[in-house]
């Protein structure tokens, strides 16, 4: 569901990354409390996610690189673990999107918590991920928001231009 030819710095334009993680729950929160519950499983166009499986995949997401982030900072060169998003996705329908709502909000603010305790040697600290080769921390915080900012524009969520 990723647009995998669109770069972080690409998709950010100029806004920065932990502002839009910051803002990224209040976004989420505020469209999930304004979706009728009929609407929750409706994918916004054909042959793509509904509503519920893009919330329950932010939160996987959320969970994933939070590890990855947490293994590159306490042992740099790490190989990071892969995962198949398609094969989690199989059981999203059948989850709560309040649960997965709530799941992403406390470990989005757990791992904002996280970066800022980093020192300038954990942000460059880089982990290996088999398909795209060494990533430092500040490359995967941005990664994570422009996640965010595609998943946000794919659910018709309006994003406040960057400054």
């Amino acid at each position: 569901m990723e647009e995998p030819h669109t770069t972080p710095s690409a998709r950010l334009a100029g806004r920065d990354p932990i502002e839009v993680l910051q803002a990224t729950p209040a976004y989420l929160a505020e469209l999930f409390e304004s979706l009728p519950e009929d609407v929750l499983d409706v994918p916004y166009a054909p042959g793509k996610w509904s509503p519920r499986q893009v919330i329950s995949h932010l939160a996987d997401v959320e969970l994933a690189t939070g590890w990855r982030l947490r293994q590159t900072v306490a042992a740099p060169g790490v190989e990071l673990a892969l995962y198949d998003q398609d094969a989690w996705a199989v059981r999203y329908a059948r989850l709560d999107a309040a649960l997965a709502l709530e799941a992403f909000r406390a470990l989005r603010a757990w791992n904002l918590a996280l970066l800022a305790s980093l020192t300038l040697q954990d942000w460059l600290a880089e982990g290996y991920h088999p398909e795209r080769g060494f990533e430092s921390v500040d490359f995967m915080v941005r990664y994570l928001a422009a996640h965010d900012l595609n998943h946000l524009e794919q659910l018709g969520v309006e994003v406040e231009p960057p400054r």
